[in-house]
């Protein structure tokens, strides 16, 4: 039964096929429904909040409809389907139609999560969720059991990464619309393997962008690098800050999203008493009264501030964890990647030594790069807080020509690289591809149908990247080629070098998960010894049951290493220069003297307790 008392925004049925139809338009006269099969028009009633509202039995599932506004039809600002764009009529979708057989599964902690990233479009040579659907044993294969999807709000054309999304309750049609989101969410639940959501709170989107239209969703008050801000805190804010509390809920409540990745949230300006993030955590908690599930909130965020990830109780906005860029940066520069912009605050070794006992490598330090003292410390946060990576969409996609890590660095710098990520205390993820060293880059690409707009996005990726003097120019965003450079490609993961690697990641991901050392987040049972000389970590940690030793060797020499005198034997788990692997030569278990030899750009972890 539509629940009178809550004003949902868009169309929602009840029992007996009748739609209610919600719209937040505080500032019009008036607002009519429009049928497009009939071009009948139905007018709303005003409510109190700047609400309109009707409830109509003419108005079915699948039916394309707009509102007129001010003489105008505009689509539904709370769409859940475009089936012809972001131009084109809204359909009403009931969300309840869908059979989900997921109901009894077990659900996944987040603690337990090792992510993979990856956009809809390039994943598969089809783009679609359901050509998704068809790589999920491969991924169950490979040890994910978190899948974290960038974007899927409806954007103009169907080449995008996602963050220039317009409606953030629809699903973009050229992935499949809403109802192919739910079976691919119900499959990968089957499957064992959690869903997460990329969604974007900070910014809309520039082409199809309808919300001004019906109110005053946006303040100049704030600016974002993306466009305006979103209206947080300033006249009517109440109706804005109802409509993204709603979406979270919708997410988890209709399309059983296990965790939503909220983009930079640092861009989320809010001076409420009760910060809009706050906010959501207190609906999210509520509905999982409800549903008896975990409802996890994710943020990414250029700020080392543990405000957002401390639980409301204790003052904080209650996120369940965040992105760790600074992890990113400091295991860059310590393989040997340039240190420019950002990457000039960060030390090689010393910076991730430092992350991995501390998190944030700036808690509180000066920061050359923003000329100030930046971060707090992340004491008495778990390791389940951060998730960290050695690549990502950001760090690949935003560089000129997309350049994978795969085309930075050696192949045995890769291992490395990725070795340094699973040892950590902290969630490891993938970006699509990593895995078996996919060659494709991952390049910025969009498809705007506005030819002005086209024009001032090609313009602004020169001007971004003229300051760099970089060789070459900068590939066509709007180019279909850009976007099909981007795929992965299916065929690497059976070849040579490239399946090697995949068989690496998959003995990095078993020992993760079934050595306890490594599957703990315990950040306190952990000790870390960098070199700078010798450009080296010793990396130990424990639980009860096990202790590991991990050393990494970021130079281009063998290096003389020491294992700790706690071990009463220590074993070797994996190394990434053994043969098996393609590697420089074998590491054996070490003698009585504890010392081994690491060949260059390799590591090794030993356990003292088999398991």
């Amino acid at each position: 039964m539509i629940d009178n008392e809550k004003l949902i925004p868009g169309v929602r049925f009840n029992e007996f096929g009748e739609a209610q139809v919600v719209v937040w338009a505080p500032e019009l006269e008036e607002i009519a429904l429009l049928l497009e099969n009939t071009q009948e028009q139905r007018p709303l009633k005003k409510q109190e909040m700047g609400y309109w509202l009707l409830r109509t039995d003419a108005l079915k599932p699948g039916d394309l409809y707009q509102f007129v506004v001010k003489d105008k039809p505009q689509p539904d600002p709370a769409s859940l389907w475009q089936p012809q764009g972001v131009h084109g009529p809204s359909a009403a979708y009931d969300v309840r139609n869908f059979k989900w057989t997921d109901k009894d599964l077990p659900q996944l902690a987040l603690k337990d999560y090792i992510i993979y990233e990856l956009h809809t479009g390039t994943f598969t040579e089809e783009g679609t969720f359901a050509a998704m659907e068809s790589k999920l044993d491969y991924l169950v294969e490979l040890g994910i059991n978190a899948i974290e999807i960038m974007p899927v709000s409806q954007f103009a054309g169907a080449r995008n990464w996602g963050y220039d999304g317009v409606l953030p309750y629809c699903v973009q049609d050229s992935y499949g619309g809403p109802e192919a989101l739910q079976h691919l969410v119900n499959a990968c639940h089957k499957k064992g393997i959690a869903v997460i959501l990329d969604v974007v709170y900070n910014h809309i989107g520039p082409e199809g962008n309808v919300l001004p239209q019906y109110g005053p969703y946006f303040t100049d008050k704030y600016n974002t690098p993306w466009g305006d801000a979103l209206n947080f805190d300033s006249p009517w804010c109440d109706g804005v800050r109802e409509y993204f509390v709603e979406n979270v809920l919708m997410w988890f409540r209709d399309f059983h999203i296990d965790a939503l990745r909220m983009d930079a949230v640092h861009a989320i300006k809010d001076m409420s008493p009760v910060h809009i993030l706050q906010e959501m955590r207190t609906h999210v908690d509520e509905l999982a009264q409800q549903t008896g599930k975990s409802h996890y909130l994710i943020v990414e965020m250029d700020l080392n501030d543990t405000r957002y990830i401390k639980p409301i109780a204790n003052g904080g906005y209650g996120m369940d964890g965040q992105w760790i860029d600074e992890f990113h940066h400091a295991l860059r520069v310590s393989s040997g990647q340039q240190r420019s912009g950002y990457y000039s605050d960060f030390e090689p070794i010393t910076s991730l030594a430092k992350s991995y006992k501390d998190a944030y490598v700036y808690d509180g330090g000066f920061s050359e790069h923003r000329k100030r003292k930046f971060g707090v410390k992340a004491d008495g946060h778990s390791g389940e807080q951060f998730v960290v990576f050695s690549q990502n969409h950001d760090h690949v996609g935003n560089r000129m020509l997309g350049e994978r890590t795969s085309q930075l660095v050696s192949f045995e710098m890769q291992k490395l690289l990725a070795g340094a990520v699973f040892v950590s205390p902290y969630l490891p993820m993938l970006f699509m591809g990593e895995e078996y060293s996919e060659s494709n880059p991952f390049q910025y690409f969009v498809s705007h149908t506005d030819p002005e707009l086209a024009e001032a996005v090609r313009k602004g990726r020169k001007r971004e990247f003229a300051a760099f003097h970089l060789d070459g120019e900068a590939p066509d965003p709007m180019s279909e080629e850009t976007f099909n450079n981007s795929k992965l490609q299916w065929s690497l993961p059976e070849e040579g070098q490239h399946k090697t690697m995949l068989q690496f990641y998959k003995e990095l991901i078993r020992l993760r998960k079934s050595q306890p050392a490594l599957t703990s987040n315990d950040r306190e049972a952990l000790e870390v010894e960098p070199n700078t000389v010798n450009e080296t970590i010793t990396l130990r940690r424990w639980t009860s049951e096990q202790q590991i030793v991990a050393v990494l060797n970021f130079s281009k020499t063998v290096r003389e290493m020491w294992l700790p005198e706690q071990g009463s034997g220590w074993k070797k788990l994996i190394a990434s220069s053994d043969q098996v692997w393609n590697g420089l030569g074998n590491v054996t278990d070490p003698p009585a003297d504890r010392l081994i030899m690491l060949p260059p750009e390799s590591f090794a972890i030993f356990t003292d307790s088999v398991f």
